[in-house]
């Protein structure tokens, strides 16, 4: 980068840099150091004189956050990985001898808020009541060339925090040093994943992983993003599910399986879609979606509360509760109770004039299935907060899903509703080959009305079908929508270390 685009403090914080070295100073040492304790542990255990020589001799290291000069002395503080802690710097310390001029020329003039520095002390209390760490060395371990966003602070609390969205998702990294908050967001994200495959693994199934690159995008009814195989000369999808694999496993002899799936839909963007989102899907033989549903209550109750110690969460100003059991509702009755209209036995015609009477835009590519969805998504789906299930679809709607057992023209399957979206999504899963070819070839035919998101036919899915797959139940988990809802988020971009972004140019 030519000093032609850089700042007034990046083109200082380059010269403070060429100083450093003039100076012997190596401004990116090895990285060996000998961290022994970190700052929350300090601040949780230091008892002041009761156990003072336990904390005679730490060292840590951090990036300095703030400096207050104080002559001969100052407060900094830094920042390591488990949290601030005060340190104080006295000259006489640094710089023992008569020679002072090192402490002068580093730590007063060369060293910068967001810098790396590695520190060995002792700790005490000081007249305020703070704990805080004696330095008796110091190192640079990295020098920052950019500075850092400004957070103002007052009794430890920030009240001036950063919060632009186009600074915060583009530059994470620093988003996450200057906003401590939204680690523990992401924190809590992996406590939630961790809890969820403790659950499943305690009940025996087994974590496995299938194909990111596929020849046939199949699984959702989702448009695809697109690439090329070289080596082959074939054109390759991203995976717009790993149901159809998962599936192949059952059939293979696996009885109950499951990933955490990377998925890639080329669809918009907004508050709860991301191109590229997690799903947890597992799958289990000789269950149905009855069982589906009592586990996923129990699932999501242990999950709410390793996550956040207890099963209700606040979603904005709204408490919802994670304890088993949740309400259940069909669909056709969902969309009569908040339309009033009853579709159940009307055909294509009619809830094409349905919508036109609801003022919902039908395509004419759509068939019943996605008009009836598009219905129920503006409709009713919003006005379910706590958890809801909502069964038994119209088959139009599922082309992987067995038919009612009882229910001519619906299938056995349902989603999960919380806070208004979607959070999972769960079949007694189709297993005859022939009714399948049957689903999939209705959907070659929405293909060809121009729907760009039916779904393709996956003949090697039919083959492993017809060597024999137990009854299954499957489902699909929304992970980052119940991130979102776990740690109180209001975006999926809040719960992504990196979001789909605009590319940023640098020129």
């Amino acid at each position: 980068m030519s000093t032609q685009h850089l700042s007034e403090q990046e083109i200082i914080r380059r010269q403070k840099l060429a100083e450093l070295k003039r100076l012997g100073i190596d401004p990116y040492p090895a990285p060996l150091y000998p961290v022994n304790t970190s700052s929350a542990y300090i601040k949780e255990n230091f008892k002041g004189e009761e156990n003072k020589e336990q904390f005679a001799d730490v060292c840590i290291a951090g990036r300095i956050m703030s400096v207050r000069d104080m002559g001969k002395a100052n407060f900094a503080v830094l920042q390591d990985g488990a949290g601030k802690i005060q340190l104080y710097i006295k000259q006489d310390d640094i710089c023992p001898g008569e020679d002072k001029s090192m402490y002068q020329a580093v730590w007063k003039k060369l060293v910068d808020i967001g810098d790396i520095i590695g520190i060995k002390g002792y700790v005490f209390t000081t007249k305020t009541g703070e704990t805080s760490i004696h330095v008796q060395e110091f190192v640079m371990l990295t020098k920052s060339l950019r500075p850092l966003p400004i957070v103002k602070e007052k009794d430890g609390e920030a009240f001036d925090e950063v919060t632009d969205p186009e600074f915060r998702y583009r530059q994470r990294y620093a988003d996450l040093v200057v906003n401590p908050g939204v680690k523990e967001t992401f924190i809590k994200r992996t406590k939630m994943m961790n809890a969820i495959r403790e659950f499943l693994n305690e009940r025996g199934a087994l974590e496995v992983d299938t194909p990111v690159l596929q020849s046939i995008p199949g699984g959702a009814a989702a448009r695809p993003f697109s690439t090329h195989h070289n080596a082959l000369d074939v054109p390759m999808y991203m995976r717009i599910a790993n149901e159809l694999y998962l599936k192949r496993l059952i059939v293979g002899g696996f009885e109950w399986v499951y990933e955490f799936s990377r998925n890639f839909r080329n669809e918009g963007m907004d508050r709860t879609h991301n191109p590229e989102f997690t799903v947890l899907e597992f799958y289990v033989a000789y269950k149905d979606y009855i069982w589906m549903m009592e586990t996923t209550e129990q699932l999501l109750e242990k999950t709410a509360l390793a996550t956040n110690g207890m099963a209700k969460v606040m979603v904005g100003e709204t408490e919802v509760d994670f304890k088993a059991p949740y309400k259940r509702i069909t669909m056709y009755d969902s969309i009569k109770e908040f339309t009033g209209f009853d579709i159940s036995e009307m055909d294509e015609a009619a809830i094409r004039n349905v919508c036109q009477q609801l003022s919902i835009h039908a395509d004419s590519k759509w068939g019943k299935g996605k008009l009836i969805d598009e219905i129920f998504g503006s409709k009713c789906e919003g006005n379910y907060i706590q958890p809801t299930f909502i069964t038994d679809y119209p088959v139009e709607m599922s082309p992987l899903t067995k038919k009612h057992r009882s229910k001519p023209g619906l299938v056995e399957r349902f989603e999960l509703i919380c806070n208004g979206k979607e959070i999972a999504n769960a079949y007694s899963e189709l297993n005859d080959p022939l009714e399948q070819r049957e689903r999939f070839e209705e959907q070659t035919q929405l293909m060809e009305r121009g729907d760009d998101e039916a779904m393709f036919i996956d003949h090697d899915f039919l083959r492993a079908l017809e060597y024999g797959m137990p009854p299954t139940s499957g489902i699909g988990f929304g992970i980052d929508r119940i991130a979102m809802l776990l740690t109180n988020q209001h975006s999926i971009q809040d719960v992504l270390f990196f979001p789909m972004m605009r590319p940023e140019s640098f020129e």
